[in-house]
C-alpha cells in the first residue's frame, strides 16, 4: 500500500483500540481493490475526546468507526444521524461530508448477518444479553426488529437495564422484556428459559479475564455469543465448547458490520472474503 498526500484516510477511534483489528481488516480491502484509503487506529482517552472529535474534518479524516467507550456519547457531535442509529441510540460509524460528520450504526446488522452464517436465527427465540451499553443498544434493537420473542437484559448497573428496557417497549411493545442484575439467582433464572446468550460487556478483552457468566449455569442448550474477537478465545467461549455448547465469537460481526460501514464510505462493495481471511491471518499470527 502506497501512502500520498492524496491518500483518504479512515480509522477506528475509541480506548483501548490497540487490540483492534479492523485496521488489518480494512487496509486489505482497499489493497485488494486499489482503492486510495488508509485506515488507523486512534487510542483516544476520555479527557482528548472532545478535542480529537472536534478535530476531525480540519484534518480531512474521511469516516471513523466509534469504538468502547464512545458510542454514545459521540452522539452530540454529530450533524445527522441515520434512522437505525436514532432508535439504537449509538453511532459506531461516521462519514464526514466537509465540515459534517454524519453518524450510522452498522453493529446490530452485523449481528445479524454473523448468525446468519451460522444458520441461526433469533426468530421467536429468548435473548440473554450481558450489558446495556452502544453494541448491546444494537444487538437489542436488531433482535427485536427480527422478531426476537423474548428479551432479558442483565447489567451492573440495573438502572441502566432498565432504561434499555424502556426504549425497547416504546419501538417493540409486543416482545416480552426483562431487566435484572448480574446476580447469581437472577441469572440462573434467566439462563434457564435463554435460547441465546450474547455477551456485549469488555469482560473477557483482556487476557485472563474471568467469564462474566458462573460455567455451572450454562446449558447445552445453549447458543453463546460473545462479541469480543482478540482474543478469540475467551472464558465464556471456552466454557461454552468444553459444555458441547453451540457458540461465536465475535470475528463475524465485526467482518459484517466493518464491511457495512466500509460501504458507507466508500461506495463500494466489499471484499468479504478478502476481508474476513486478512482477520483470520491476524489472529493466527496472534496465536502464534
Amino acid at each position: 500500500m502506497e501512502i500520498t498526500g492524496k491518500t483518504r484516510v479512515l480509522g477506528i477511534i475509541g480506548w483501548p483500540v490497540t487490540h483492534s483489528l479492523s485496521p488489518v481488516m480494512h487496509n486489505a480491502a482497499f489493497e485488494y481493490l486499489g482503492l486510495d484509503f488508509c485506515y488507523l487506529p486512534f487510542s483516544v482517552k476520555g479527557g482528548n475526546f472532545d478535542s480529537a472529535i472536534k478535530g476531525i474534518p480540519a484534518l480531512n479524516i474521511a469516516g471513523l468507526n466509534v469504538t468502547i467507550p464512545y458510542k454514545e456519547s459521540v452522539l452530540p457531535y454529530l450533524s445527522e444521524i441515520s434512522k437505525e442509529a436514532k432508535i439504537i441510540g449509538a453511532v459506531n460509524t461516521i462519514k464526514v461530508e466537509g465540515k459534517r460528520l454524519i453518524g450510522y450504526n452498522t453493529d446490530g446488522i452485523g449481528f445479524i448477518s454473523s448468525l446468519i452464517e451460522m444458520n441461526y436465527s433469533v426468530r421467536d427465540r429468548s435473548l440473554l444479553i450481558l450489558g446495556s451499553g452502544g453494541a448491546a443498544k444494537a444487538v437489542v434493537f436488531q433482535s427485536a426488529a427480527e422478531g426476537v420473542r423474548e428479551i432479558i437484559i442483565a447489567n451492573r448497573t440495573v438502572d441502566k437495564a432498565i432504561d434499555l428496557k424502556r426504549q425497547t417497549e416504546a419501538q417493540f411493545p409486543s416482545i416480552k422484556m426483562e431487566a435484572i442484575s448480574l446476580g447469581y439467582m437472577e441469572l440462573k433464572n434467566a439462563i434457564s428459559r435463554a435460547d441465546i446468550v450474547v455477551n456485549t460487556t469488555s469482560l473477557g478483552l483482556r487476557m485472563g479475564d474471568p467469564s462474566p457468566l458462573p460455567k455451572g449455569l450454562l446449558h447445552k442448550g445453549l447458543f453463546i455469543c460473545d462479541l469480543i474477537y482478540n482474543p478469540p478465545e475467551t472464558a465464556l467461549i471456552r466454557d461454552a465448547r468444553d459444555l458441547g455448547c453451540r457458540y461465536m465469537n465475535g470475528m463475524g460481526m465485526l467482518l459484517h458490520q466493518g464491511g457495512a460501514s466500509f460501504k458507507i464510505w466508500t461506495e463500494v462493495e466489499p471484499p468479504l472474503e478478502v476481508m474476513r481471511q486478512a482477520i483470520e491471518t491476524a489472529i493466527r499470527s496472534l496465536d502464534g
